[in-house]
């Protein structure tokens, strides 16, 4: 099965959205899960990625292991890391690398942050078991993001480990890029429970501290690899519809920048135990948050992080769906959280105990154009009816550059049926017995601007 295995080579705007486009010109809209946080990535589990229709993954890494002793490198953790995107390489996957953290990093219980990069000033840490991301507030930890962003031997500690872990993966087929920071923090000044407060203090962050260690982040990759993508966080108020402050960025490679946005799509309601609630407002002011700053610096969207813990509940459940939805008005692509199996895909599974997409996150494994010789203009899926519709207006590209639709088999049990149409007449109609994967569209030939409908639907004769 083709698919956009190559790094994205450049991008295409269109009304002001930004897609990753391949070195022909189709705009790719990327779809995954991320791996790797809690337990050690197996071939088996990238099989898994790709049989179920993704074709991305947002790799979660942490400085801990990469440099768990100061100075020195776990060459065993980047040996692992490095067949992690070979196994990506033979299953066609783009691999994002995420460098993650949670409260910093083990010193606090979480992820991320080596100990020994932890300096908390004597200050107190109380973890709070009811609310973990309380313990961001908490002084100790307070503390250690102040250093890491102020004290210059930590800066160079960091830059040290980006490159490290660059230099071992570079030149990978699958690498994709870079998520520089997962989940930004740092100082709270003031009462850290006052949305003003919040506000406030994440701005400052964005427009200094972290701005200030993204471009260390850009420079320290780009020293030894020319290639991957760079993309950065905001802080987590986006997903209460705060814009970010972050400045825009400059790329030093040689040719056009590659950098890009990768934010979050949380509810806060929801990721404190309510049901959603359609009525809230929430997917809204997210969408109007979060394009600002994209539209503005001509940055491919990609979301790094989304879902609900769980999607049995009616409100949760139809989140999935208007998330699935919203994305496809600004991002080139998400990766959701998470890959996992548990019974009724509880805990941010994606999967059920026996491997089925968790009950209520089926839209996260519909259909999807992966990549598109035109613009995609609008996408659906009817899963009462196993029909699948894209529209998209033709665009120059160079070669053959055919549209690339994913179909997994839980989508089209018996097969497809594929119609491509424009204003001039029918051009394809014909029914098909390949096993659905990736539906080839052969290009479409006609003026730029022209419309082209695709239609799948199930093979029942």
């Amino acid at each position: 099965m083709a698919r956009p295995l190559e790094t994205p080579a450049g991008t295409v705007t269109t009304h002001g959205r930004t897609y990753l486009a391949d070195a022909r010109g189709r705009a790719l809209q990327l779809h995954g899960l991320n791996l790797g946080k809690t337990e050690a990535v197996t071939e088996p589990a990238v099989a898994q990625l790709a049989a179920s229709g993704f074709d991305l993954m947002r790799l979660d890494i942490q400085w801990s292991r990469v440099e768990p002793r100061r100075g020195r490198y776990d060459t065993a953790y980047l040996h692992y890391l490095d067949n992690v995107l070979s196994w990506a390489d033979r299953y066609h996957l783009l691999v994002l690398v995420d460098w993650h953290q949670d409260v910093y990093g083990p010193r606090f219980g979480g992820d991320g942050l080596p100990r020994w990069a932890t300096r908390t000033d004597g200050l107190p840490f109380h973890h709070d078991p009811g609310d973990w991301f309380a313990d961001y507030f908490q002084p100790a930890v307070q503390a250690a993001f102040r250093h890491l962003y102020d004290d210059p031997d930590l800066r160079a500690a960091q830059s040290a480990g980006y490159r490290t872990v660059a230099l071992a993966l570079r030149g990978h087929p699958s690498l994709l890029g870079y998520d520089l920071f997962n989940e930004p923090s740092g100082p709270f000044p003031g009462d850290p429970t006052d949305p003003r407060v919040q506000i406030a203090a994440s701005a400052a962050l964005e427009r200094g501290r972290l701005a200030a260690m993204y471009r260390r982040a850009i420079a320290a990759v780009r020293a030894v690899d020319q290639r991957a993508w760079l993309f950065v966080e905001p802080t987590v108020l986006v997903g209460e519809g705060v814009p970010t402050r972050l400045p825009g960025f400059t790329d030093p490679r040689v040719g056009p920048p590659r950098l890009g946005y990768a934010p979050h799509y949380y509810d806060t309601a929801v990721e404190s135990g309510a049901d959603w609630n359609p009525g809230d407002g929430f997917i809204a002011a997210y969408q109007e948050a979060i394009t600002r700053y994209p539209a503005a610096h001509r940055l491919p969207v990609l979301v790094g992080e989304w879902g609900p813990p769980s999607a049995t509940t009616p409100g949760n459940a139809r989140l999935v769906t208007r998330q699935v939805a919203s994305m496809r008005r600004f991002a080139t692509g998400w990766t959701m959280w998470y890959d996992c199996r548990a019974a009724g895909g509880a805990g941010y599974c994606g999967y059920d105990a026996d491997g089925r997409p968790a009950p209520g996150k089926q839209p996260a494994f519909w259909p999807y154009a992966t990549a598109v010789s035109g613009t995609p203009d609008a996408e659906s899926y009817d899963p009462a009816h196993h029909t699948y519709r894209l529209t998209a207006t033709l665009r120059r590209t160079i070669g053959r550059a055919e549209t690339q639709i994913i179909l997994p088999s839980t989508a089209f049990p018996n097969g497809v049926r594929v119609s491509v149409s424009m204003r001039s007449g029918i051009l394809i109609d014909q029914p098909t017995r390949q096993r659905p994967g990736v539906v080839r569209v052969l290009p479409v030939h006609g003026r730029p601007g022209e419309r082209v409908t695709v239609n799948v639907s199930d093979r029942t004769d």
